[in-house]
């Protein structure tokens, strides 16, 4: 049995940027402080949500760094170090692991893709090259890449290769997997909506762009499951669900991180090609944070 990263709550966190464009490190600083002030469980940085496709690998590595040096070993901290490219995710996750990172979550190959096969040989290929837990990130939607349960069952024979964080939304294929590698692969939901329907099937939490604005509530969904208190976690599922709808109105992490200015957390601008929404966008995030009584 392998050693599980971290049970319950990951903030799949923003980077918060500087109006001309730099990363202000200060606010990733409080962004930080906050989110362990609130009981998250670990941090996943310069993932999708941290808009890692357009920080630069100088930028990936230091934004990595002072995330480890500030968290300082409270909690897990996990590096985003995916790439289309196998030996920028090798180059990318050997260097987090210089920086002091404690795991890995690497994407699967987008754009140009590849077959399951070729998924084998891309993680296998870093995995055998770096000495950090990795969590395999699946989320179709956005790479055009879907690691299917037999290549998982493949794949969570590695030592090293020990997590997943599932974004397919596909819960017969999410179960498949569960069957297929057991103790071998733990599993975190990559949706909020999907909490309890994943951990019901035996998943250990969830990695949350919700936890970015709600962390307590991001926390307490997966805690309370834990716990043994299923419908209690179950119902919070259900009363949150609007609000984790809402993080998905437009493409992510445009949504998180306009409700976060809105309610006075300083996560700045996007970087090109993701824009700030319509008005029309704007103002039906503003209702839901309202009733949320988030602003």
């Amino acid at each position: 049995m392998k050693n599980t990263i971290f049970t319950g709550a990951g903030v799949a966190i923003i980077t918060p940027f500087n109006q001309d464009g730099s990363v202000n490190y200060d606010s990733l600083k409080d962004i930080l402080e906050d989110q362990i002030a609130n009981g998250t469980d670990a941090i996943v940085i310069t993932g999708t949500t941290g808009e890692s496709a357009t920080l630069s690998e100088q930028e990936h590595i230091d934004v990595i760094k002072y995330t480890v040096d500030v968290v300082n070993h409270r909690i897990p901290v996990i590096a985003g170090t995916g790439s289309n490219e196998t030996s920028i995710a090798l180059s990318l996750s050997q260097r987090a692991e210089a920086a002091g990172a404690d795991a890995l979550l690497i994407v699967t190959p987008y754009y140009n893709k590849t077959s399951q096969r070729g998924l084998i040989q891309h993680y296998t290929y870093i995995a055998d090259r770096v000495n950090l837990s990795i969590v395999i990130y699946n989320v179709p939607s956005r790479t055009g890449v879907n690691v299917l349960p037999e290549t998982y069952k493949v794949l969570s024979e590695h030592k090293n290769i020990v997590a997943a964080k599932e974004a397919s939304g596909n819960l017969s294929q999410i179960a498949q997997t569960i069957a297929l590698c057991g103790d071998n692969l733990d599993i975190y939901s990559g949706n909020d909506d999907q909490i309890v329907p994943i951990m019901s099937l035996g998943g250990k939490g969830v990695i949350s762009v919700l936890s970015n604005i709600a962390p307590k509530v991001a926390h307490d969904i997966p805690s309370l499951y834990l716990e043994g208190k299923v419908k209690e976690s179950a119902k919070m599922q259900l009363d949150y669900l609007e609000l984790c709808n809402a993080m998905f109105m437009d493409v992510n992490p445009i949504p998180v991180k306009v409700a976060m200015n809105m309610m006075g957390i300083d996560a700045g601008p996007l970087r090109m090609p993701l824009c700030e929404m319509d008005d029309a966008h704007n103002e039906k995030l503003r209702e839901v944070l309202k009733k949320y009584n988030l602003i």
